[in-house]
């Protein structure tokens, strides 16, 4: 027999090959490891200046932000910076800072499984040494081996530097948003007070930004979220015996004071500022400070100067006649989905009316706005505009009774902006001149729920659960974004066709290389011919003429521009968004704080300064028409559905015998009722309910179309 060698020697020769494999890698990696450098500080300062994020408009030659610009810094030894920031930045950044060696091992493995089982590279579980490692020189390296070069760097630091330093570099580098770094310039921008003096809650707000400096902005929109960090980080300090339970409760019962933001090199600053929150959401606040990107945004810079100087001059007209301090724009090209302009409010930097708050972005209360929605949906369901519906006094709740004519205790009766009411109107001419009564019926057919559902494919977010609201939902009840509503009414301009907003043209690293760039994702979410009938009834000048008048502000001779306004009840909201096939302009007036303004239509409040701004749009608007929408005049269709009301059994009379060419001729019978004694509101063409009462709104409607009937001499 044959012995076989490899049987002998083999599995001593793999272990001899795998040692010698292992040898030769280690080697190879510690002679790597060896090349890993601790910069200095000069260093990192220069290496920040020299990347920061630049914010461009379209064209990508106008900047209208340097993230690192002219920052702001004041070093200061960490015996000079109070315990309480101390404290509140080890409690929630890394809770052993002063027992490890540099890293968390069980941290870091945690951050490298999870890393590669979502192939993302972006999980944190670094200690504060990291951080400043991170921050330094590894802002831009997000592979596998980072989280290497970072341990490494982080064990050699804590070898050099003492804790004590090693903290102090950490506060004094972080950023907190803008141009401000480092706790003193921190304390002295928010507090006007020294980092050694500050109170114990404001330590804990110095604490929690950093995370997300933009995010938790104390002049962003998210102050709710800085507020429950702030409290975090309180609890932690509490949890880990820094603080009494007493200091704890005094610093979360305290009410902070920041100081007005910086004017400091920023334009269109609430457009940056929503850029900046996209980017640093996307990329992380370290790449978004010194990671060199190069951002081309959707900005026409020459429109977005014209809206503010036009907006800050309304609004203090608006504020001496009307008690409303405030507007805003946003103006989006439908057929990109690309924010032109955006103007949050009257002046960013107006702390009077807290003018960092972005407005276009708040969740408020449409008014008649909302209307267009509610009417398409109708629309798909397979009314026209000329579906007659009657504007009489009705009760439509069913805890009601049918002559109680009031909107108290859970009753709702609405009235029109004028107190009257107008009897029988088509879907056209209630819309146009933006009558309640037939829109909250209108509503009814066309469904809250598939209303909602609609209104939610186009674009406007937030809405809820369809159970949360009424009828009252089409006069405005829900609270929606201007942002949503205008790239919402984009869909009308382009038949259907839904582009999600966008602020970003491209960004690129520092090299250049294209990180994202815009990619336009049309989608289908409404008929044609329903957007078509829409765009016709808000331009449709004739129709609107009652209410506005023949020439009014919102009427542009020669042009089709399709317009609708919206006034809440309480009048703290007045709203106006119009559109062209090529440009949608959203309008808004009002005050931040909620308070009301005086009680007059928006056409007067906040259309003055839409029109302003839609002149200087429609300069460089290419003039597209709006396409007609189909005419459906066929004998065949419900004589309710045709713009008819006299009755609803159609008698078709040929010819004359005198001229038999002359059009056939419709005597109609059957007597005057509500539309839902002729038709299943389910089914608009299909045949008529044998059982009109068993709707549970017929009784009411037909009640008030009865009571209208017999004062006006009809039987």
């Amino acid at each position: 027999m044959i012995k076989n060698p490899f049987a002998k020697h083999g599995l001593r020769n793999i272990l001899v090959f795998v040692v010698s494999c292992c040898v030769v890698i280690a080697g190879i990696l510690l002679i790597w490891v060896s090349t890993f450098q601790i910069p200095s500080l000069e260093t990192i300062e220069e290496r920040k200046v020299s990347q920061s994020t630049k914010i461009y408009d379209s064209t990508g030659k106008i900047l209208l932000y340097d993230v690192y610009h002219k920052a702001k810094r004041t070093i200061v030894p960490i015996d000079q910076i109070s315990p309480y920031i101390k404290d509140a930045t080890v409690s929630i950044e890394d809770k052993t800072f002063y027992t490890h060696h540099g890293v968390r091992p069980l941290a870091i493995l945690r951050a490298i499984l999870v890393d590669i089982a979502t192939l993302n590279f972006t999980q944190g579980g670094s200690t504060i040494t990291q951080q400043v490692v991170k921050k330094s020189l590894l802002v831009d390296d997000k592979s596998p081996a980072r989280k290497l070069k970072e341990l490494v760097l982080a064990l050699k630091l804590e070898k050099m530097l003492t804790k004590e330093q090693i903290l102090s570099m950490y506060l004094n580098e972080n950023p907190y948003g803008g141009t401000i770094y480092g706790v003193e310039e921190a304390s002295q921008a928010f507090f006007a007070t020294s980092s050694n003096s500050v109170t114990l809650a404001q330590a804990a707000y110095l604490a929690a930004i950093p995370q997300a400096p933009t995010h938790y902005s104390p002049y962003g929109k998210y102050r709710d979220d800085l507020e429950n960090r702030k409290n975090l980080v309180l609890k932690e300090m509490l949890d880990d015996g820094k603080i009494t339970q007493k200091q704890h409760d005094e610093a979360v019962a305290e009410k902070v004071e920041f100081l007005p933001q910086s004017t400091l090199g920023i334009r269109a600053p609430h457009f940056v500022m929503f850029v900046i929150d996209y980017l640093e959401k996307k990329y992380g606040a370290d790449v978004l400070e010194q990671g060199g990107l190069k951002v081309t945004t959707t900005l026409n810079y020459e429109l977005q100067a014209k809206a503010e100087s036009i907006a800050k001059q309304y609004a203090e007209s608006n504020e001496k006649n009307f008690n409303g301090s405030n507007d805003a724009f946003i103006a989006i090209n439908p057929k990109t989905g690309g924010i032109i302009t955006m103007v949050g409010s009257r002046d960013y930097f107006d702390t009077k009316i807290d003018g960092n708050f972005n407005v276009t972005t708040a969740r408020r209360q449409p008014g008649s706005t909302f209307k267009p929605f509610v009417y398409a949906e109708a629309f798909l369901k397979g009314y026209t505009p000329e579906t007659v519906l009657f504007d009489v006094p009705t009760q439509f709740s069913a805890k009601c009774p049918a002559d109680n004519f009031t909107s108290d205790n859970g009753c709702y009766s609405p009235g029109n902006y004028d107190d009257k009411f107008r009897g029988p109107m088509t879907l056209r001419d209630a819309l146009a001149q933006s009558i309640n009564v037939p829109s909250v019926k209108a509503l009814y057919l066309a469904g809250i729920k598939d209303s909602i559902n609609l209104a939610d494919n186009m674009g406007v977010k937030n809405l809820g659960d369809a159970n949360n609201y009424g009828l009252t939902l089409v006069l405005g009840g829900g609270e929606v974004s201007l942002l949503d509503m205008t790239s919402a009414y984009g869909v009308f301009a382009t038949e259907g066709i839904r582009n999600p907003y966008t602020s970003i043209l491209k960004v690129e690293d520092k090299n250049g290389k294209t990180l994202e760039e815009f990619n336009p994702r049309p989608t289908q979410v409404l008929d044609p011919e329903a957007a078509r009938k829409i765009s016709d009834i808000l331009n449709d000048n004739v129709a609107r003429t009652p209410l506005y008048g023949s020439n009014s502000v919102i009427y542009f001779p020669g042009r089709d521009v399709a317009v609708k306004t919206g006034t809440t009840n309480n009048y703290k909201d007045a709203w106006i968004i119009g559109y062209t096939p090529d440009i949608v302009v959203g309008t808004w007036a009002g005050n931040n704080n909620n308070t009301p303004m005086a009680k007059k239509v928006s056409g007067l409040i906040v259309a003055p300064m839409w029109r302003a701004f839609m002149d200087e749009v429609l300069k460089t608007d290419p003039g597209n028409t709006f396409t007609k929408p189909q005419i459906e005049d066929s004998f065949d269709l419900k004589p309710v559905l045709r713009g008819k009301w006299q009755g609803g059994v159609s008698n078709i009379i040929p010819g004359t015998l005198i001229d038999p060419n002359s059009p056939p001729q419709e005597i109609l019978s059957g007597g005057v009722h509500s539309i839902l004694y002729w038709l299943n509101k389910d089914d608009p063409r299909g045949p008529q309910p044998s059982n009109p009462s068993s709707d549970p709104q017929f009784d009411r409607w037909e009640y008030a179309v009865r009571l209208w009937s017999i004062g006006n001499g009809f039987q």
